[in-house]
């Protein structure tokens, strides 16, 4: 199949490897510096050093070029700067995968959900769960699910992917597989505060759970299924960001917990739980949902509250039953 990457990035990178290695006709494109140099290193030295690339796939810096032939596409861009792709992609007709984990402010729209607006004859599909780029792209066990309300479509993207180091599965909750993605990011910057607090295990495992059960909480006021938050998308991508030391938006929340700006954080690397804390504070407030975890990240990150005083606003709470 002719599938085309959008961003050359760790993911799209990792990705674009995986679909080649499994006999399909890659294009990559991004910006052209970036592919001069994949091109000349047989690595993308930015994002996945180390990591030997096909030198027989195609590189192509020019969007319409890139797109022209494609039955497929995955788009691995910020969600920044994902309605700037997906504006490019009226007239596409193909499977859409979106890859980035990320909620529009002004809309609160998914990225399948900004695929289905400004692509409407391209199928979307949104591929998500516990997956570090570095790990995928050398091989390492990994498991993912694709979701779509279009089943073929999903058990389309499932065949390009699947082998016996990354186990693909299916799902029709495009929603409540995207949200499950976006919010552990949120969730993995608060237990990045625990690790540069040195607030300990006990601390860390309570906030996870918890946080877990906010994902899950405003994923259903939503419209998502409840049970979507126990999988891959879920549980398993809140795991691996909160726990990695590969996790940027861990990373960030313990690099500001220890003293850092968040501005010099944020100059370092793209941590899409940053945004994302804003625009799911914002669907909260629209779909009146207690996220008493999410609201405490926002203030650290956008109203500069201490993370003292976030931590032990969030600790003396009223007590209440567990649910």
């Amino acid at each position: 199949m002719k599938i085309t990457v959008l961003g050359p990035g760790a993911w799209g990178t990792a990705l674009a490897k995986i679909a080649h290695e499994g006999g399909h006709a890659v294009t990559f494109w991004g910006r052209p510096e970036r592919l001069t140099a994949i091109n000349a290193a047989n690595e993308n030295t930015d994002y996945l050093p180390g990591i030997a690339l096909p030198s027989d796939w195609k590189l192509e810096p020019d969007f319409v070029t890139a797109l022209s032939e494609a039955e497929g596409v995955i788009i691995a861009v910020p969600s920044s700067s994902f309605n700037e792709i997906t504006g490019q992609l009226g007239d596409f007709r193909g499977i859409a995968v979106s890859v980035t984990k990320g909620i529009e402010h002004q809309t609160g729209r998914t990225m399948a959900g900004l695929i289905e607006a400004d692509a409407p004859n391209a199928t979307p599909v949104a591929l998500s769960g516990p997956s570090l780029a570095a790990e995928v792209a050398r091989g390492i066990p990994t498991a993912l699910v694709c979701a779509s309300e279009n089943v073929t479509a999903a058990k389309t993207v499932q065949d390009w992917f699947h082998r016996p180091t990354l186990r693909m599965y299916t799902s029709t909750d495009v929603l409540g597989v995207e949200l499950g993605g976006a919010l552990k990011n949120v969730m993995a910057i608060a237990a990045g505060v625990c690790d540069g607090l040195q607030l300990g295990d006990n601390a860390k495992a309570a906030l996870i759970t918890r946080g877990l059960n906010e994902m899950r909480r405003l994923g259903t006021a939503a419209g998502a299924l409840p049970e979507t938050f126990s999988g891959l998308s879920g549980m398993g991508d809140l795991t691996v960001t909160c726990f990695s030391r590969q996790s940027r938006n861990r990373t960030l929340g313990d690099r500001i917990a220890r003293g850092e700006s968040l501005k010099t954080v944020l100059a370092s690397a793209t941590a899409e739980g940053y945004p994302t804390s804003r625009s799911a504070k914002a669907l909260a407030a629209r779909l009146e949902v207690s996220t008493p975890i999410i609201d405490e990240v926002y203030a650290m990150l956008y109203e500069g509250k201490d993370v003292h005083q976030a931590v032990n606003d969030l600790l003396t709470r009223n007590p209440k039953a567990e649910a």
